[in-house]
């Protein structure tokens, strides 16, 4: 039985634009994934903020704080522990209700995780059939392709870069609206450690950081993909007027 042709136009569309697709929530998942697990990031965020002061403990535990909610985001371990010292007395850090917040994030993290990971596969894999499939033929396809990709990317981090500068604030609720399912979010600054050590200002930073990140990584990819797309039809053209030489030699 044959398919109408519209339909296999479609199927024969969606591989290709699911290529585009995956190319930002690929940067911008792996952008994710490296902040989360950036020590230079939480470590520039403490001295930035002053929260060793705010909090009473030292640099020197704020870096183990760090290191041991690294750790619990990558591990599967429930749940979440952290000792530490508060003005010279060892405690436990993390009330009930931001254990749970935590608990919560690290289900939203891993989640990115995943997400990073299938669209690796699938833009290796995209490349490599069609590569198998078609040699080099494929090349100046997948060049036109990385090149909507990256500048998919860098629209979309521009327009929420752009929102968050005069905005912030909004996109932040918005974000723990859409992203939790319970309340457990709302913590006090002045009683909750999770906010002291993450202040909303840190999360504007991270934002930060992150988007420069995937556009950095969309312009390489964007420039690399438009570099050999001019490549190739300089090529072509001077292909073409060597050709039209010979032809009026002859």
């Amino acid at each position: 039985m044959r398919l109408p042709r519209i339909r296999v136009s479609l199927i024969s569309r969606a591989p290709p634009a699911l290529f585009v697709v995956a190319i930002p929530l690929f940067l911008i998942t792996g952008a994710v994934t490296w902040a989360f697990n950036s020590p230079g990031l939480y470590h520039g965020g403490f001295e930035r903020y002053d929260v060793s002061r705010t909090t009473g403990i030292t640099d020197e535990d704020l870096r183990q704080v760090a290191a041991d909610i690294r750790g619990y985001f990558n591990s599967g371990q429930e749940p979440l522990e952290v000792r530490t010292r508060v003005y010279g007395v060892e405690r436990s850090l993390f009330k009930p209700k931001e254990v749970v917040h935590m608990r919560d994030v690290k289900r939203l993290v891993q989640g990115v995780y995943i997400v990073a990971a299938v669209t690796a596969v699938y833009l290796l894999a995209y490349a490599g059939v069609g590569f198998a499939r078609h040699r080099r033929r494929f090349a100046a396809d997948l060049a036109w392709l990385m090149l909507w990709g990256g500048s998919l990317t860098a629209a979309l981090i521009l327009a929420v870069g752009l929102f968050a500068l005069v905005g912030f604030d909004t996109l932040f609720l918005k974000f723990h609206q859409i992203s939790f399912t319970n309340d457990f979010w709302q913590l006090d600054s002045r009683t909750d450690f999770l906010v002291m050590l993450f202040p909303q200002q840190f999360w504007f930073d991270a934002t930060m950081w992150v988007a420069m990140r995937a556009l950095i990584g969309a312009v390489i990819i964007g420039a690399g993909a438009g570099g050999y797309l001019v490549y190739l039809r300089r090529k072509r053209l001077q292909a073409s007027g060597e050709s039209d030489g010979r032809e009026e030699a002859g």
